[in-house]
C-alpha cells in the first residue's frame, strides 16, 4: 500500500511539473476579443440564418476584429475598413490562401478553380491566365458583340410588357447565364435562340446546377468545423455536394471533349474562339509551371460561368428594388441619359464616361448590397501579429463587406440610397478602398470585375433608357 502511494504522489508532482513547464515554455498569446465558446460547438451557436448580420450585431459588442470558435477552429472576423486594409494588403501574403472547406472538394474539383485553390504556383498561374487570356482589355473588346446581341435580345423580351408588371428574377438570370456562356464556351451548348427543348433544358438545367453551386458554397457545413460530424453529414449538405460535383463533370467533359474534337479538325493555325479553346491551347504549352488537368479547366470554366451569372444578375435586381422606390433618382438618371445619349440609340460602353449618374447609382447599389455580404474566406498560412493581436496559423478570416458598407464613420446617412456620394467622392470599385470591396482587395480580388462592370452598367442603363 505505502509503494502505491510512493507511486501515486511521484506521479502527481510529474504531471503537475509537466503542466507548469508547458505554461512558461508558451507564453500567453494575445488574443482578440469574442464571446465565450461553447465545448464542442464553440461559437456556432450565435450564427442566425444571415450569418453576415449575425457577425454584425456581434462586432458592435466585441470589436471590429473578433474571434469566434467554429468547433475547435478559430474564425477571425474583420468589420472595418481599418481591419479589412489590415488583412487584405498589410498581411495579404499571409492571408491569400483558402481553408480546405468540404464545399471547394466537391463542387470545385478538389480545389481546381481559382476560389477554392489555395494560395501557391497553379493560383498565381491560374490567375494569370485570367488576367491575359480571358480578361484582357482586347479580348474583353472583341466579345463586345456578344454582350451587345444579349442586351439587345433582354430588351426584347421586355419590350411586350410595356406598362405591366414585371418580375426581373425571371429575365436576367437567363440573360447573364447566356452572355457568360458564350463567353466561356460559345452559343452552343446553352443555346436559346432555336427555343428548341433540348437547348432550354440544357439551359435551365445549368442554371439550377450554378445556383445551388453558389447556395452550397455558403452553408455552414457542421463537418466542416467538427471533425466528428464528418463521418455522418448530418445536414446533407456533403451528399448534396457530390451530386452537384457529379453533374458538373459530366457537363463540362462533355464540353471539353467537343472542343477538343472541333479543335483536332481544324486545319492551319489555331485560333481560340472562346474560354474553353483558350484553356485547351493552354494545356499543351510546355512553359507552363503547373500542367493545366481536366479538372483545372472545368474549375475555371464553372468560377467564370459562376461568378459571372448570379452576381450581375443580383446586382441588376437590387438595384432596380432601390430605384422603383424612388421615382426622384430615376427621373435624374434619364435626364442624364437624354443629354449624354439622344433618344435614338442604345447606350453603347464606350459612353460610360458620360454618364457619371448611373454608375453611383450602381455604386451605391454595390455598397448596400454587396456582391459577397462576405468575402470569401481566407485562411493564415503562419502566425503573425494583426492590429496588435496574435493570430495563429490555421486561422480562417472572414472580412464582413455588409459591415464595411454601414460604417457611419465612412458613410453619411449609410443606411440611405444616396447616389450623389459617388458622385462627391469619386470612389472605384478596384479595392483600394477599404470601406467600399464589391470586389474584394488584394491578391484575391476577383479577376473579373472588368466584365462584370461592363455587363451592369450597360443594362442598367438600356432598361433604364428603354
Amino acid at each position: 500500500m505505502e509503494i502505491s502511494w510512493v507511486f501515486i504522489v511521484f506521479g502527481s508532482w510529474l504531471l503537475a511539473l509537466a503542466f507548469v513547464l508547458k505554461i512558461f515554455s508558451h507564453p500567453k498569446r494575445k488574443l482578440p476579443p469574442g464571446p465565450m465558446p461553447w465545448p464542442i460547438i464553440g461559437n456556432l451557436n450565435l450564427l442566425g440564418s444571415l450569418p453576415h448580420v449575425s457577425f454584425h450585431h456581434l462586432s458592435q459588442k466585441y470589436g471590429d476584429l473578433m474571434l469566434l470558435k467554429f468547433g475547435s477552429k478559430p474564425v477571425l472576423v474583420a468589420s472595418s475598413p481599418e481591419m479589412a486594409k489590415e488583412i487584405l494588403k498589410t498581411h495579404d501574403t499571409i492571408f491569400a490562401s483558402r481553408p480546405p472547406l468540404a464545399a471547394g472538394k466537391y463542387t470545385s474539383f478538389n480545389y481546381s478553380d481559382m476560389l477554392w485553390a489555395p494560395y501557391g504556383a497553379y493560383w498565381r498561374q491560374a490567375r494569370k491566365i485570367y488576367l491575359t487570356e480571358i480578361f484582357s482589355p482586347k479580348r474583353l473588346d472583341s466579345l463586345e458583340y456578344i454582350r451587345v446581341e444579349e442586351g439587345r435580345t433582354l430588351i426584347s423580351r421586355l419590350f411586350p410588357h410595356s406598362g405591366k408588371p414585371i418580375l426581373l428574377k425571371d429575365h436576367l438570370p437567363r440573360f447573364t447565364l447566356r452572355t457568360i456562356s458564350r463567353i466561356a464556351m460559345s452559343d452552343k451548348y446553352c443555346s436559346d435562340q432555336s427555343n428548341s427543348d433540348t437547348s432550354i433544358a440544357t439551359l435551365e438545367r445549368l442554371q439550377w446546377m450554378l445556383d445551388e453551386w453558389l447556395v452550397l458554397g455558403g452553408v455552414i457545413n457542421l463537418g466542416d468545423w467538427i471533425p466528428l460530424f464528418s463521418w455522418f453529414d448530418l445536414q446533407g449538405y456533403v451528399r448534396q455536394m457530390k451530386a452537384l460535383g457529379k453533374n458538373f463533370t459530366q457537363f463540362y467533359k462533355y464540353v471539353i471533349d467537343d472542343h477538343n474534337a472541333t479543335k483536332m479538325q481544324t486545319t492551319g493555325d489555331f485560333v481560340p474562339k472562346d474560354m474553353v479553346d483558350a484553356l485547351l491551347h493552354l494545356s499543351n504549352d510546355p512553359n507552363l509551371e503547373v500542367k493545366l488537368t481536366s479538372d483545372h479547366m472545368m474549375g475555371l470554366i464553372n468560377n467564370l460561368l459562376a461568378g459571372g451569372t448570379d452576381t450581375a444578375a443580383a446586382t441588376i435586381e437590387w438595384t432596380f428594388q432601390e430605384l422603383l422606390r424612388r421615382p426622384n433618382i430615376i427621373d435624374k438618371a434619364r435626364q442624364e441619359l437624354d443629354r449624354a445619349i439622344g433618344k435614338e440609340r442604345w447606350v453603347e460602353e464606350e459612353d460610360f464616361s458620360k454618364l457619371p449618374y448611373i454608375d453611383a447609382i450602381i455604386k451605391e447599389s454595390f455598397r448596400l448590397h454587396p456582391l459577397c455580404a462576405l468575402l470569401p474566406p481566407h485562411y493564415s498560412i503562419e502566425d503573425c501579429k494583426v492590429a496588435g493581436y496574435d493570430i495563429p496559423k490555421g486561422t480562417i478570416v472572414y472580412v464582413n463587406a455588409w459591415s464595411l458598407g454601414r460604417n457611419s464613420k465612412y458613410w453619411d446617412r449609410a443606411e440611405e440610397f444616396i447616389p450623389e456620394r459617388f458622385i462627391e467622392n469619386n470612389i472605384d470599385v478596384k479595392g483600394q478602398n477599404f470601406a467600399f470591396l464589391p470586389f474584394g482587395s488584394g491578391r484575391r480580388r476577383c479577376p473579373g470585375y472588368s466584365l462584370g462592370m461592363k455587363v451592369v452598367r450597360t443594362t442598367m442603363a438600356n432598361l433604364l433608357h428603354g
